[in-house]
């Protein structure tokens, strides 16, 4: 029976990272409206955390992370933002586009799992969806001030404003459509996959 189940986390782990590369590295993995660039990278991480639990989440986030760095030196595709960052300090670059996601996934796994005990698993893949892009925006803004804050770079695109309007002004829309979007097809996909048994159950804590 456990060797069953491994193999079932082992294969759901690979296809999450397929999948994952797959939109990386591909426009599947983004949707480009006029200057708006909306990314679904968020939703494997949310469905490995859904199936596999935090450290299936913290797996496959740091799979987005890397991703997210080896864009920095063009690596499939191309950051200009990640590009300055990493001339200014690659280690920090590092730092700063992969940890936020790792984290990320590692919570969602604990997340999903504390909704879970209070709800059913629709929804609490829903609220494992929104939270996958909101804690990726949180974390990410979050990492990029606090490491860059202080630098030419950054002085110059907050430009004097507070910086809580600065972050609202620079992830805008985008970081609302990747919620929106982050939600409803991981509500979907994980009540799905819960139903085909793919999520373990959980009983309702009781008081």
């Amino acid at each position: 029976m456990n060797t069953t189940n491994n193999t079932s986390k082992l294969v759901i782990l690979g296809l999450m990272t397929g999948i994952l590369l797959l939109m990386a590295y591909t426009p599947l993995g983004y949707l480009n409206i006029g200057p708006l660039a909306i990314t679904f990278n968020v939703i494997p991480v949310a469905i490995a955390a859904i199936t596999l639990g935090p450290a299936g989440g913290a797996a496959i986030g740091a799979v987005f992370g890397m991703t997210s760095f080896l864009q920095c030196i063009g690596i499939g595709g191309s950051s200009a933002m990640g590009a300055m960052l990493f001339s200014i300090n690659p280690f920090l670059a590092f730092v700063q586009r992969f940890v936020p996601r790792m984290l990320d996934g590692l919570l969602l796994g604990y997340i999903f799992q504390f909704v879970r005990r209070r709800t059913d698993a629709y929804m609490a893949s829903l609220v494992t969806g929104f939270c996958s892009a909101f804690l990726n925006t949180v974390f990410f803004m979050t990492a990029l001030v606090v490491l860059f804050g202080n630098t030419e770079y950054m002085q110059g695109l907050i430009g004097g404003k507070n910086i809580i309007l600065f972050v609202c002004g620079f992830v805008g829309i985008n970081a609302v459509c990747e919620m929106v979007s982050s939600t409803i097809l991981t509500g979907a996909v994980g009540a799905a996959l819960y139903r085909a048994k793919f999520v373990p159950a959980l009983e309702k804590s009781r008081g």
